[in-house]
């Protein structure tokens, strides 16, 4: 951060702060930190690396959301102003993101989710079965369910070989969770795990390409942008993201839930006894729980809630931010599983919304429906301290133990 930049952030009012947000921490850290940002102030300028702005509010982060003229998601992180890489659709901007979106959306959209509950059931049932069935009644929840659970439906959604699991789940950790206290051996590391995804879902489009099957790949195949078939290297791109967003955020927001569910068991007992209440319970996690801390890069100088900004700017806001902010919802730092109305924005807004939230939104209600069939008490393992990344807030691993009936 420049002398200029840190006068600038002090003139309008802004804080400034010098923090690594990746770091890892004591589970629940990173929500108890933004809570407490966001008292002091909407925005705040952070010094760490390169030097960046933070949103810490709903109105703030709403009005950023829906100004992608201005706040391009042409970046992923805010360390970052000029990545070497473009995750297709997300750090698209306007007319050739708004193409993507419209030829992903069938392939997303609720009648299409609907069609895969029964298989979606099936392999949470089938998880939860052979945990149930263990004689030692405890499981690291994270790694052995919340992990597998998604990323198998996600392998299998895109034709890749489930038995890959583990190769992927490392290589989503390098890209999505490595910490950053040295930033260039950790955007090397970032960067080699991305080439390793690139480099396998290479030889999946090729076999595609050859012999055409039911998966994402084999329809994106058939895309075309601006009237000409989508390159390979967009191709790529795209399989890319939809691995990181497919092995990672639900997952994440599995963790946090049965977390919340382990050490509340008031709230455990009332999902048990009335399973209607599940889909409203998602919600209320994804609210209280809110995962994802994106950025943007400010392509012309504005104000936001009052803090004058610079074309070039970087700019990231999490989401918790937005859905724990007191000014939009009562008790936000509480959590009340049939909070209604519930206008969380955990999944974003605006044209960058999040593509598969109808899909996140059934794997979390099917995953809570048929956990509680076989295991409805559990709770954490004593004398183990839980760890979250920073990046993308994420616990590290989840030790439970339910007694056997």
């Amino acid at each position: 951060m420049t002398r200029a930049e840190s006068d600038r952030a002090t003139t309008s009012g802004c804080p400034v702060h010098n923090f690594n947000y990746t770091e890892l921490q004591k589970a629940g850290t990173w929500f108890e930190k933004y809570d407490e940002l966001r008292s002091e102030s909407a925005v705040y300028r952070n010094e760490f690396g390169p030097g960046f702005y933070s949103v810490v509010n709903y109105e703030g982060i709403l009005d950023l959301l829906q100004r992608p003229d201005t706040f391009s998601n042409s970046v992923v992180t805010p360390l970052d102003p000029n990545p070497a890489f473009r995750w297709i659709p997300e750090m698209l901007d306007g007319d050739e993101h708004h193409q993507w979106r419209r030829q992903l959306g069938p392939l997303f959209s609720p009648k299409w989710v609907e069609s895969l509950e029964p298989h979606i059931r099936e392999c949470a049932a089938g998880l939860a079965d052979e945990i149930a069935s263990r004689s030692d009644n405890q499981v690291d929840f994270m790694r052995e369910f919340a992990q597998v659970f998604p990323a198998t439906i996600f392998l299998e959604l895109m034709g890749m070989p489930v038995e890959e699991l583990d190769q992927f789940m490392e290589w989503e950790h390098a890209i999505l969770h490595a910490t950053a206290d040295d930033l260039e051996a950790h955007g090397e590391r970032q960067f080699a795990a991305m080439q390793a995804v690139m480099g396998r879902f290479a030889s999946i489009i090729a076999e595609r390409r050859a012999e055409p099957k039911d998966d994402i790949v084999s329809k994106a195949l058939t895309f075309e942008i601006d009237g000409e078939p989508v390159k390979d290297e967009d191709l790529l791109s795209f399989c890319l993201l939809m691995f990181m967003a497919g092995l990672d955020t639900v997952a994440a927001t599995l963790g946090w839930t049965f977390y919340h569910l382990a050490s509340h068991p008031e709230d455990r007992a009332r999902i048990v006894e009335d399973p209607s209440i599940i889909p409203s319970a998602v919600e209320e996690f994804l609210r209280a729980y809110a995962i994802v801390v994106p950025a943007r890069k400010v392509m012309h100088d504005t104000e936001l809630q009052g803090v004058q900004l610079k074309a070039g700017d970087m700019v990231n806001f999490p989401l918790s931010g937005a859905t724990r902010d007191e000014e939009a919802f009562d008790g936000a730092a509480e959590v009340d599983i049939e909070r209604s109305p519930n206008n969380h924005i955990a999944f974003g807004a605006g044209p960058h919304r999040c593509l598969g939230s109808h899909l996140a939104r059934r794997e979390l209600r099917i995953a809570l429906e048929e956990w509680h069939k076989r295991i409805p008490e559990y709770r954490l393992v004593p004398g183990v301290e839980l760890t979250e990344t920073g990046g993308q807030l994420g616990l590290t691993s989840l030790p439970i133990e339910w007694d056997r009936a």
